[in-house]
């Protein structure tokens, strides 16, 4: 009973110890999902898993009924369940664009690694772990340096008010000077009589966002100006 209680502690250890390091990445990038719940994924899904396992040999029935029962019964509820608290941190943003995918899958990813634990893989669960951390961190990097033009581009929207509509394309032509490339365009006449005008950008990832605002925000006629960027 002993060598039993080490063998989980251990386990619910090493889990928490692997969650920690997912959910540092994430606290790093200051994301909804962090160091905490990251912890709490891994742990829990480890012990479920445990008592899932040992239950299965536990409670068997009797010497008069042979009840078969599924090892990991507990840990293929997580899998899908799971499920629910990922979709909590994909949000969808008012220019149409997604963000928190990134941070559902490792919400995922930290449950699986809490279940290889608890299975008894662990050299499985730190490759796993480590895999997870190139992919997020070191792949999109060399991508950036290496990749195709589009993999080192990132978007900016703005929404900018101007005084008359030849007024929009001096600010086409001043963000084109700018060696951006026009996504999307949509123009909307208020009933201030301005027009407003939403644009996404592709520009080079290196470039500064409030470098943009400062250029488009000096052509003549633009009234009001609002800029973001993911990154």
């Amino acid at each position: 009973m002993y060598g039993l209680e080490m063998d989980v502690l251990m386990k619910l250890g090493i889990s928490a110890v692997l969650g920690l390091i997912i959910g540092l990445e994430r606290e790093l990038k200051r994301k909804p999902v962090g160091l905490k719940t990251s912890l709490v994924i891994s742990i829990v899904s480890c012990l479920l898993t445990i008592v899932s396992i040992e239950s299965a040999y536990i409670f068997p029935g009797n010497d008069d009924i042979n009840i078969t029962m599924d090892p990991l019964r507990l840990a293929a509820q997580i899998v899908s369940g799971i499920g629910f608290l990922g979709a909590g941190v994909i949000l969808r943003r008012g220019n149409d664009s997604i963000s928190g995918l990134t941070t559902a899958a490792l919400i995922w990813g930290a449950a699986g690694i809490g279940i290889a634990v608890g299975a008894g893989y662990y050299m499985e669960a730190v490759a796993g772990v480590v895999l997870l951390i190139i992919s997020v961190e070191v792949v999109p990097y060399l991508l950036g340096l290496i990749g195709p033009r589009q993999l080192r581009e990132k978007e900016i929207t703005m929404k900018m008010a101007v005084e008359t509509k030849e007024q929009i394309t001096t600010i086409i032509h001043t963000i084109k000077e700018q060696q951006a490339a026009i996504r999307r365009m949509r123009i909307k006449d208020t009933e201030e009589g301005y027009p407003q005008v939403y644009l996404t950008i592709a520009v080079d990832y290196r470039k500064k966002t409030t470098d943009f605002y400062h250029t488009i925000s000096q052509v003549p006629g633009v009234k009001s100006m609002e800029i973001e960027s993911l990154h």
